[in-house]
């Protein structure tokens, strides 16, 4: 293997950098490079791992026999799951094991070479500003970057009772429930960053563009459509939205 104790870098911009290298490959394991990686998987075989290297390349590979080795482990035994699920699925969940062994080697660099905390907390944002390698194998990146325009017109289409409540609104439901004929641009980009991190109440699923969601008058929790049995049609016709939970509390005596 050629990504490990030969290579320590020692400065936040290296660990990044370090981050990046590793990170790409990875990202082409999963998408480019997939049919070599699918086959090289085999659920015969061994636990094997996947491994991203600074150089930009991948492998799958035995784990380390040192103990304890030298960088973090990836997780292992990628290869005994890939027939007992959909391809994607399997995929996303190899992504998801990716994405915490890149954290974990770059947070290891840190506490190895005395980062403090303006420098972790650095390293953090910078590697935060990337996509992971779920929200690129998933396309849930692309979407965030090529679907803006719909996310605006999603959230104004969400719940209009909320355009009712006038001052009482937080700044986060008036803004992302104004007309899409009067946003503007950089609405439309703020909305769509604080929808990003937004959660269903129903089911616990991030926000996703091309999905109906609609938000209760009462609790102001967002929910999808088809969590609460609410369409876009039926939802013109409400005046104030009250999720199943909220309803609930109002019919006890």
């Amino acid at each position: 293997m050629d990504g490990g104790a030969s290579y320590n870098p020692r400065t936040v911009e290296e660990v990044f950098r370090d981050f990046k290298g590793r990170r790409a490959a990875m990202i082409k394991a999963l998408t480019t490079d997939v049919e070599d990686f699918y086959k090289l998987c085999d659920p015969e075989k061994e636990n094997l791992c996947l491994y991203g290297y600074p150089s930009e390349h991948w492998e799958v590979n035995l784990p380390a026999e040192e103990v304890p080795p030298e960088l973090p482990e990836p997780a292992l035994g990628i290869n005994f799951a890939r027939d007992g699920m959909q391809e994607k699925d399997w995929l996303s969940l190899v992504a998801v094991h990716s994405d915490a062994w890149l954290l974990a080697v770059s947070f290891y660099f840190g506490a190895r070479f005395g980062f403090d905390k303006a420098d972790r907390k650095r390293l953090f944002n910078m590697i935060n500003d990337l996509p992971t390698i779920f929200e690129v194998v998933t396309g849930v990146a692309k979407k965030q970057t090529k679907e803006k325009p719909s996310v605006s017109n999603h959230s104004g289409n969400k719940s209009k009772s909320n355009s009712k409540r006038g001052s009482e609104s937080q700044p986060k439901y008036s803004k992302t429930v104004a007309a899409k004929d009067e946003v503007e641009d950089g609405l439309e980009e703020e909305d769509d960053e604080e929808h990003g991190e937004t959660l269903c109440g129903a089911c616990g699923e991030n926000y996703a563009a091309d999905e109906f969601w609609i938000c209760c008058d009462i609790c102001e929790k967002w929910f999808h459509g088809k969590c609460v049995k609410i369409t876009p049609a039926r939802a013109e016709h409400i005046k104030q939205y009250k999720c199943p939970s909220c309803s609930n509390k109002r019919a006890r005596p």
